[in-house]
């Protein structure tokens, strides 16, 4: 029996179980629909209103040869408000069905809303379970700066990555993107037997399947694969990633247990070896940086050369283009994992909030340095103030073109400001409290927020209440200031 149409009668099961229990309630609920976004300021129309997510339930079955999608997302959630409809995001695929507690439901597309219209109004606190069945061929998302995201295949039909930042997961599944509602996660993926298909988290199983005859299982040679991963801790939808190829698999652990899982494109492998050998080692070094690790497995992924023009943080996993070599390739391994504490564990509030993640990841970067015989973090810092790009390549960059934590809009997110002046940012705290207190903050930041959201406006309140110093100078002049700073 295909494991949808389980899915199918367990859904139904829960919804007579919902009947007589009296989980739905009686009499009339008089609600209202949810709002279609939270009114980010860089993207209104991101998430949505009225509810919270608290749980996906992704299936996912992909022919990497014919590029089709067909998938099942249960997706559990809890009113905050009595509910006549609520929206999901949703990019291109078309929608073939939608229940509500196991009831037919109505739903229309506008864009890349899905309205979907239960066929009793929900009532506020309620927990409802909504199943889309939905497919076809998932596309990519363009960014404001150009770059793709979204559903990206790989060259000559070998796989496909889903990536996300800052809205492209709705190319793939059906939720509420935006990274103020944080939910876990079960992402199920069936594929051609001879492809691995590596997301977040723990795989939980791997499991042989006889084909149906179809082109999908010809591409395998016959026969399906069915992985099973699941991400016990809450993770922004933004963060979520499937990939989909013929990778090579290794799998291990940090010296103090945290499971490693990889997955490299076969011809990046050898490149890659060298660097991925030292990521027990930099999780470990972060730990002792930044607190334990957020998370309870971590590994990358390494995709064929030109894949993706740039790498991303996807939680547990982080995703990169091409074999990371050398100094360079060292240190962008280093920042996607720092990113596991700082933009992962703790998210931003809105897209504008883009240097808590950025900032403290390139600032790792500096410490990473400092502590393994490189420039120091302040040596990194007066190289930005002179544009010497001996020390650090970046230096050259318009660091100074606006505050980072003002960017003018949303192709700015990714700016030059937003990580090269926001890691100056905390080196300007560093030497107004000095060492003691600063690593504290940094500590206390991410263990205060672990699994959370926060805002600009969170963090320098945090800051000078544990530090005790009085920062206004720090926030006017290298965070909010519209001057390129001059030394301190």
């Amino acid at each position: 029996m295909d494991h949808r149409v389980l899915r199918r009668l367990a859904a139904s099961a829960v919804a007579a179980l919902f009947a007589l229990t009296g989980c739905t309630g009686g009499g009339v609920v008089e609600g209202r629909p949810g709002a279609s976004g939270v009114r980010d300021p860089f993207f209104p129309k991101a998430g949505n209103g009225g509810y919270q997510v608290e749980h996906y339930d992704l299936d996912l079955d992909y022919d990497p040869v014919g590029g089709r999608l067909h998938a099942t997302a249960v997706i559990t959630a809890r009113a905050e408000q009595a509910l006549s409809s609520f929206n999901l995001d949703l990019s291109g695929l078309q929608v073939e069905r939608v229940t509500v507690q196991g009831a037919g439901a109505r739903f229309n597309r506008t864009g890349n809303e899905l309205t979907v219209r239960p066929a009793e109004d929900l009532r506020r606190g309620e927990v409802f379970r909504t199943e889309i069945d939905y497919g076809g061929k998932p596309k990519h998302v363009t960014d404001p700066d150009g770059s793709r995201e979204g559903w990206i295949p790989l060259a000559g039909g070998q796989g496909a990555v889903g990536v996300g930042e800052p809205v492209g997961s709705m190319a793939w599944f059906p939720g509420n993107h935006h990274p103020s509602d944080k939910a876990t996660y079960d992402i199920e993926v069936t594929v051609p037997k001879g492809y691995e298909a590596v997301s977040n988290g723990e795989l939980r199983s791997r499991t042989d399947e006889p084909g149906d005859g179809g082109a999908a299982d010809a591409a395998g040679g016959g026969g399906r694969t069915v992985f099973a991963w699941r991400s016990a801790e809450p993770m922004a939808s933004y963060l979520a990633t499937v990939a989909v190829g013929k990778f090579k698999v290794t799998t291990g652990k940090t010296p103090s247990g945290i499971p490693v899982h990889t997955a490299v494109a076969p011809g990046e492998a050898a490149a890659s070896a060298p660097v991925l050998g030292r990521l027990p080692e930099m999780v470990e070094w972060g730990s002792g940086r930044f607190g334990p690790y957020p998370f309870s497995s971590t590994g990358l992924i390494v995709l064929p050369e030109g894949t993706l023009g740039y790498a991303l943080e996807t939680q547990t996993r982080p995703v990169i283009s091409g074999a990371p070599t050398g100094e360079e390739g060292e240190a962008l391994v280093l920042h996607e994992l720092a990113h596991q504490w700082f933009g992962d564990s703790v998210s931003p509030k809105s897209w504008k909030d883009m240097w808590l993640n950025e900032g403290f990841a390139t600032y790792a970067e500096w410490l990473w340095s400092e502590d393994h015989g490189g420039p120091s973090a302040q040596q990194h810092f007066d190289a930005y103030l002179a544009g010497d790009t001996d020390v650090d390549p970046a230096a050259g960059s318009d660091w100074y073109a606006f505050p980072p934590a003002a960017p003018p809009g949303p192709k700015d997110i990714s700016g030059s400001p937003v990580y090269g002046r926001g890691a100056m940012v905390l080196q300007r705290i560093r030497q107004e409290v000095g060492d003691e207190k600063f690593f504290a903050l940094v500590r206390g930041w991410a263990a205060d927020h672990r699994h959370g959201n926060a805002s600009t406006a969170d963090f320098t309140a945090y800051a000078q209440e544990k530090t005790g110093h009085d920062l206004k100078k720090v926030w006017d002049v290298w965070l909010y200031g519209k001057e390129r700073p001059k030394a301190p």
